[in-house]
């Protein structure tokens, strides 16, 4: 699914437009946040492709839910 990750003024966060969701990240594999996971406050875990030199945010990048479909 797509998503959008950007820095607020309350920490990184994460918007789905298919599901007009936005939620705030609250855990990550990584520091770097690229090839690992990041768990989003209602509990949703997303993987996030490796991308070597990490990009700026705002961006928008394909990720992968764990435990189902969209």
């Amino acid at each position: 699914m797509k998503i959008m990750l950007r820095n607020s003024s309350k920490g990184l966060s994460v918007y789905v437009p298919k599901k007009d969701l936005e939620e705030a990240v609250v855990e990550t594999e990584f520091e770097t946040l690229w090839g690992g996971w990041l768990k989003l406050k209602n509990g949703w875990i997303l993987d996030l492709p490796a991308m070597d030199p990490a990009p700026r945010l705002p961006i928008t990048v394909n990720a992968r839910k764990r435990g189902g479909e969209d």
